[in-house]
């Protein structure tokens, strides 16, 4: 996978914006992050020259489990609240098909928490 697809898939999830928020951050690393969100709330990060990692919520209960199972491949998430976000390196042993699942399960995290006054601003067909 490179950023292209990672982008093009993201994107195609309903309601996703994207932006680059860090412009004038000291790092270069983190001018280069793109921030993925629904509802202007964020759900995945990456940076855009590297494309290194990407970082994502997750349910902490599933955290544990991917961890395990990816063993240096998904650690807690970079400058992120450790329980509830994951750093998932890209073109490693985490295969595409997981890495969008784990979008999409980040992306639901998300929407799942939206009230209904923000579903209906930014859902209204729904």
């Amino acid at each position: 996978m490179n950023i292209e697809e990672f982008r093009d898939y993201t994107l195609s999830l309903d309601g996703v914006t994207e932006k680059m928020p860090f412009g004038k951050a000291a790092s270069p690393y983190d001018r280069g992050l793109l921030v993925f969100s629904v509802a202007d709330k964020w759900f995945a990060l990456v940076n855009v020259d590297q494309f290194d990692f990407c970082t994502l919520k997750s349910r902490p209960d599933d955290t544990g489990q991917l961890r395990a199972r990816y063993d240096i491949d998904i650690r807690p998430g970079w400058h992120m609240n450790k329980k509830h976000w994951i750093s998932v390196t890209l073109n490693s042993s985490v295969p595409d098909s997981e890495i969008r699942r784990l979008v999409r399960a980040s992306y639901d995290i998300v929407v799942a928490s939206l009230t209904p006054r923000e579903r209906k601003q930014f859902f209204p067909e729904k």
